[in-house]
């Protein structure tokens, strides 16, 4: 069954002026979204910003520049929020809670965006794809090493480091492709749970 699609939220990109700008990043999102990147025209993000296809080229060389925008920024974001987790207060298991927690709800709460950040890598030019690549790998570094230092400390308890910081991301950005506004939980409920499974996969001391 295909994922159910919504508009994005209003209050993503408030940064980017003109405001013109923000409408084509927030038709564009809602657009691959909807139809996926090769199937969108520019026409299609034009007419869902309310502008001509010709105004579209004033603010984006094209739809690829456009996907480009909102990858790296939501590379970018996530990174954001994976870093201050990381740096936070408390043990690896209260960092690693509130990691989970954040990028669990992330990925559920802007779930339109969350879905093309992850799913359309395969559509950027090769330059940017290079770019989200590196913001890619700076995310899982990240909790590699939060895992390796949980471990050392005896908190955590996994064969595999490297295998498990990719599970750990993986459960939280496949929210991306199911979640929707019918779902029962609100992203932060969810990132709670999440955060519980992911303790406990990891082995985490008191962890059910």
């Amino acid at each position: 069954m295909p994922p159910m699609t919504a508009t994005p939220p209003a209050d993503l990109w408030p940064e980017v002026r003109p405001e013109a700008a923000r409408r084509l990043l927030l038709a564009a999102v809602e657009s691959f979204a909807g139809r996926g990147y090769h199937a969108t025209t520019t026409r299609d993000i034009a007419t869902a910003a309310g502008m001509s296809p010709a105004a579209l080229y004033v603010h984006y060389p094209s739809k690829a520049a456009l996907l480009s925008e909102i990858s790296r920024t939501g590379h970018q974001r996530t990174l954001a929020l994976v870093e201050d987790a990381a740096a936070g207060p408390g043990g690896p298991d209260d960092r690693m809670r509130r990691l989970v927690e954040d990028f669990t709800a992330w990925h559920a709460r802007t779930h339109t965006v969350g879905r093309i950040v992850q799913y359309e890598l395969q559509a950027l030019p090769p330059e940017d794809f290079a770019a989200v690549a590196e913001l890619r790998h700076r995310i899982e570094e990240t909790v590699r090493a939060m895992i390796a230092e949980g471990a050392a400390a005896g908190v955590f308890a996994v064969p595999d480091v490297r295998t498990a910081a990719r599970a750990v991301l993986s459960l939280g950005i496949d929210v991306a492709r199911w979640y929707n506004e019918r779902t029962a939980e609100p992203p932060e409920e969810l990132g709670r749970r999440y955060a519980d499974l992911v303790l406990g996969m990891l082995g985490a001391r008191g962890s059910a």
